[in-house]
């Protein structure tokens, strides 16, 4: 049997599912493939959400020839080939490269003239964003689009589309689980699917189990996987979700995400956006850090758990972040103060506190500046009485 997934390749734009916030109707890159009006393209996005397609889908609308390479095998010489056959041709042809990311400086400098005449259409994709890895003059000469996983409904509508192609009977569980555990890939979907059909025409989910055991899921092999995951953990610690902290530290375990990485996000956190509302969340991560260092994984997750749940449920305050960033930003503006002359390191006519029972009123700044700014959360309450309390303010 052939592969499904080039079987239901979409041959046109109606054909094709999924981004919408690409080529919808309504989307400028929908109207300039109408009009066969190409830019310079690269996109990301991750495995098995149309890439390769859709670049494909635009030779055909444009009626060009295409040329695929794969940037991790791409010779220069075959590319310099191609763009001399075409130097003097009406016709733009698209060369299409996977994995653009990987392109040295010197394959972008053989693109970058042809990009600049329009000699050729250049299109590339990639698991990751290659904004980093592209120069600013390729850059400024394409379009860059981010390609999104398909969701369950866009999976469901691939997967009618192979029912209409192919006779077999599949039950509810079973059908929930190859579209939930292909991870918004269409292609390792379709891939399930075929081998899956292979063997027994009425698939069931132990059949599927047997074949996949987990969910693919995206892990953490790419670097946009890697930030997006750690930021949504940080994010739903920060507003006290414990659930969703919990689900995106699973992801980050699943995907082999060192304790290292986890744990020096989450003293970040205690500091950040706990702070001084709880000084005892920085302990805790800090002993989190230690102790996973030295336990390793799978027993790590337990700790990193607790220390996750008790981070969430903390009173959250940022205004110690806020109180360095204020000064920072008022040093790096050129506000320079002099240093009074008691606070030097002559000590000449310092009032030292303890001799005065623990403060004495005296100048520390030669310019009243207000940095800090307590939120009176949770342990701030008590430091804020203690300093009132420390120089007499109290009733």
């Amino acid at each position: 049997m052939t592969d499904l997934s080039n079987i239901l390749r979409p041959k046109n734009l109606k054909e094709f599912i999924g981004q919408k916030h690409i080529i919808g109707q309504n989307c400028a890159l929908y109207k300039l493939i109408q009009k066969k009006e190409i830019p310079h393209l690269f996109f990301y996005g991750k495995p098995g959400t149309g890439k390769t397609t859709l670049a494909k889908i635009i030779s055909k609308e444009i009626d060009t020839d295409y040329y695929y390479f794969n940037a991790t095998s791409i010779k220069v010489e075959d590319l310099r080939k191609i763009f001399i056959k075409y130097k003097n041709s009406f016709i733009k042809p698209i060369v299409f490269i996977d994995e653009v990311h990987r392109l040295s400086k010197n394959q972008q400098e053989v693109l970058l003239p042809i990009m600049e005449n329009y000699e050729a259409i250049i299109i590339g994709a990639s698991t990751e964003n290659p904004f980093f890895t592209l120069t600013n003059a390729i850059r400024s000469r394409s379009f860059l689009y981010e390609f999104k996983a398909f969701t369950k409904d866009e999976l469901e509508l691939v997967l009618k589309k192979a029912e209409d192609y192919i006779d077999f009977n599949i039950d509810t569980e079973a059908r929930e689980y190859l579209i939930l555990s292909s991870s918004g890939d269409a292609r390792a979907m379709l891939n399930l699917l075929n081998f899956a059909i292979k063997i027994d025409s009425n698939i069931t989910i132990e059949l599927l189990k047997e074949l996949r055991s987990n969910p693919i899921g995206d892990g953490v092999s790419s670097k946009d996987s890697h930030y997006d995951l750690a930021s949504a953990m940080i994010k739903s610690i920060r507003g006290s979700d414990v659930d969703a902290a919990l689900y995106y530290l699973a992801r980050l375990i699943d995907g082999g995400e060192s304790v290292e990485f986890i744990t020096r996000r989450l003293v970040i956190h205690a500091s950040e956006d706990i702070g001084n509302a709880n000084p005892n969340a920085l302990n805790i991560a800090v002993n989190t850090m230690i102790t996973c260092s030295k336990i390793g994984y799978p027993e790590s997750r337990i700790i990193l758990a607790q220390c996750i749940i008790y981070l969430t449920s903390c009173p959250k305050s940022n205004s110690s972040y806020m109180g360095i960033a204020k000064a920072l930003n008022e040093v790096q503006n050129g506000k320079i103060l002099e240093i009074p002359k008691h606070l030097r390191d002559q000590h000449i006519g310092y009032k030292y506190p303890h001799d005065y029972g623990g403060w004495v009123e005296q100048e520390y700044l030669k310019e009243d500046l207000k940095l800090y700014e307590s939120n009176n959360v949770g342990y701030e309450k008590t430091l804020n009485d203690w300093l009132k309390k420390i120089k007499g303010e109290s009733h």
